[in-house]
């Protein structure tokens, strides 16, 4: 998987957003909120490129005191949302 072009990771008035630019902004219309584990999920893909569900779940069990079950499940949570949204092919 990748993030799609024209998404974006931005602070908005402290929250943290995923928000289209460009081509991106035309169909999406929307901003998706993500909390402090999100956005660094979000900053990973970005930083990978070609990333899985697993290489996620590595970054963040390494970042965060997390057991690698839960992380598994927080992530496929998160990347079926990202999914569901389309932010990510």
């Amino acid at each position: 998987m990748k993030l799609k072009e024209g998404f974006v990771l931005r602070d908005v008035c402290g929250e943290q957003v995923i928000m289209g630019e460009g081509i991106g902004a035309l169909d999406f219309g929307r901003l998706l909120c993500l909390n402090e584990t999100a956005a660094f999920l979000w900053k990973k893909a970005g930083e990978q490129g070609d990333f899985s569900a697993d290489s996620l779940t590595d970054a963040l069990c390494a970042e965060y005191d997390v057991a690698h079950e839960q992380a598994i499940v927080d992530v496929n949570a998160i990347v079926d949302e990202w999914k569901k949204v389309g932010v990510v092919e």
